[in-house]
């Protein structure tokens, strides 16, 4: 059985996405020939609507095909039209699954900053381009160090995407840790939380200036995988039995949102206060959901 969930169930998921990503391809399509203000309004909700629906056929797909069971601790009041930021810690590429299922069609379409290599992911990459996900170039220090006018673009591209996203419903998601959390990078970093590595804090200063008072809320997730983090394969073989969640919604305070964090020390130093602040109490949440013993009922 777990072989044929293995075969059949991502064979499912490609199938799904081949008969959705063509008509977004046409939509997308048309909305590039015709680059006129009524044709992109009209074409944005068609667009994301295409994405909901994959999105919520493939949930349907791995509810059909898996027992994983699904605590959530949910303590928002959600808009479809809203404005968020998305904040949650990165345990597994199945976070991104994990928080589909949680907000499809709850919540405007989740988009993510990508690392411009993804756009040549097969399909994938073309319909996030559709889809005005932004592409980032995400320099490491010794690249900038040999080319400091690449310390600029990230910050252009991101002030470019929140252009775009100021117009419409959006939630910007945003992996603060920057990397998938592992025992090993913790250790190396010294971090001082228990179950999460240290937030990064310019990309999320920079999207609260460049989207003001754009944002509505901020949507704090935290994902816990009480039997360890797991795979893409272990999803599809349904060796996940347990995802614990704990969703808040937090507001944005206004001065956060309204300084130079790239110019102005005081500043930076006051929001990453801030931030940690936020990821202390994230911390307790993760060690509350990991902690509270496993499920005993079927």
């Amino acid at each position: 059985m777990r072989l044929i969930r293995l075969t059949v169930l991502p064979l499912l998921i490609v199938l799904s996405t081949l008969v959705h990503v063509l008509p977004l391809f046409a939509v997308a399509l048309i909305k590039a020939v015709l680059p006129f203000a009524r044709v992109r309004v009209a074409a944005n909700p068609v667009l994301t609507g295409i994405a909901a629906s994959w999105i919520g056929v493939n949930n349907a797909m791995i509810d059909a095909f898996t027992h994983t069971r699904f605590q959530v601790h949910d303590e928002t009041d959600l808009h479809i039209d809203g404005h968020y930021l998305v904040l949650a810690n990165h345990r597994s590429w199945v976070d991104i699954l994990v928080l589909q299922k949680l907000f499809n069609r709850r919540i405007p379409l989740l988009r993510f900053f990508l690392k411009r290599q993804l756009f040549w992911v097969p399909l994938l990459g073309l319909a996030w381009w559709a889809l005005d996900f932004p592409f980032m170039g995400r320099y490491t220090p010794k690249q900038i160090a040999r080319n400091p006018a690449l310390a600029g673009r990230d910050v252009v591209a991101t002030r470019r995407a929140c252009e775009k996203f100021r117009a419409i419903p959006v939630a910007i998601m945003n992996f603060a840790e920057g990397t998938r959390f592992t025992a090993a990078k913790h250790a190396a970093q010294k971090s001082p939380y228990r179950h999460l590595l240290k937030p990064k804090s310019g990309g999320i200063a920079f999207v609260l200036n460049a989207m003001g008072d754009g944002l509505h809320a901020i949507l704090d997730v935290s994902i816990a995988y009480p039997a360890g983090a797991p795979t893409m394969t272990d999803l599809f073989a349904d060796r996940i039995p347990e995802v614990r969640v704990r969703v808040r919604q937090r507001p944005i305070p206004l001065e956060m949102a309204r300084g130079d964090y790239q110019n102005d020390r005081e500043f930076r130093v006051r929001f990453q206060h801030w931030l940690n602040g936020l990821w202390q109490e994230k911390d307790a949440d993760l060690a509350a959901l990991i902690e509270q013993g496993p499920r005993t009922d079927a």
